[in-house]
């Protein structure tokens, strides 16, 4: 019996409807999962953030609230917490701000120049991200100390830096300045500057180019960034821990005075400041999800051209 061949229509007559329907995409069958191995996986995560996360929160608050409201509420507001808070904010509201700085004119001459020592750039904008925060403590030691390279004419100026505010601002901004432009620069440069180089030829100047098509362009990313480096800021410890000198009232952070009542056995007053920061990171969390939503937003017209 003879088989007959139909040969499909040729692409001139197909169907003008057909054509154009965009069909949807095929996902391969190994790339498919059984049942079992999604359930087991997604158990095995739940476990980890259980153990991990869940945990360690709630036992923060439940010894912090171990002796009652009234027990904590002594401990956050007692004189050497009090002073503790307030250098951390003092610490942050100085490091975050020359951060942002820093941030958005490194982020802006890498994104959109280019020039000799750009890669050098990168690299130190790296740098705390590779060095241990105890080393960065070292160094200041090593600079401001009384047996370091500025520590004689410092002290004969009367000029203190070491296990003083300075001290803790410095420390602070070296960990924390990467945040911000690392943030900028892969959004800068997913953006190029075809807008800012429209707006020069219109006659706009430097300053109205960045404010009136730079900053809305990038605002998301410098919020998302704002947020980690106060975060950072607020939290950091090793750094700190080297140059602050411990002195109770002085020159302690939240997370000094955390140690310093933890080794006291103090450990209702201890929990209860580590709440406070607990608190810092839960709201930093909420924000840090709702930027990165409009961030991923933002970038969505960027990568559809």
């Amino acid at each position: 019996m003879d088989t007959i061949t139909i040969d499909p229509a040729p692409a001139s007559v197909a169907s003008p409807v057909k054509a154009n329907r965009a069909e949807p995409p095929l996902i391969p069958a190994a790339t498919i999962e059984p049942l079992w191995v999604r359930v087991t996986l997604t158990l095995v995560a739940l476990v980890f953030l259980t153990l991990f996360l869940f945990v360690p929160l709630a036992a923060v608050f439940s010894e912090a609230l171990r002796k009652g409201w009234q027990a904590y509420l002594e401990a956050i507001t007692e004189p050497d917490a009090l002073s503790a808070i307030r250098l951390t904010l003092i610490s942050a509201g100085i490091a975050v701000p020359l951060n942002l700085v820093f941030g958005v004119a490194a982020a802006w001459a890498i994104a959109k120049f280019e020039f000799r020592g750009k890669s050098v750039l990168l690299t130190l904008i790296d740098l705390p991200f590779s060095v241990s925060p105890v080393i960065s403590g070292l160094v200041y030691v090593l600079l401001f100390g009384a047996q370091g390279w500025f520590g004689e004419w410092l002290r004969d100026h009367d000029i203190k830096i070491l296990f003083a505010v300075p001290g803790i601002v410095l420390a602070t901004i070296f960990v924390t300045f990467p945040f911000v432009a690392r943030e900028l620069i892969p959004l800068m440069q997913a953006q190029g500057s075809e807008e800012e180089e429209a707006a020069l030829v219109l006659g706009a100047s430097g300053w109205q180019t960045f404010w009136h098509v730079t900053l809305p362009n990038i605002k998301w990313g410098l919020l998302y960034g704002v947020i980690l480096c106060n975060a950072r800021a607020m939290g950091e410890f090793g750094a700190v821990s080297v140059v602050s000198g411990h002195i109770r009232g002085e020159t302690n952070t939240m997370p000094l005075q955390v140690e310093i009542l933890y080794n006291e056995y103090n450990f209702v007053a201890a929990f209860a400041v580590a709440s406070l920061l607990t608190l810092l990171a839960l709201l930093t969390l909420v924000l840090k999800t709702i930027v990165e939503w409009r961030t991923d937003e933002s970038r969505a017209p960027i990568s559809e051209e």
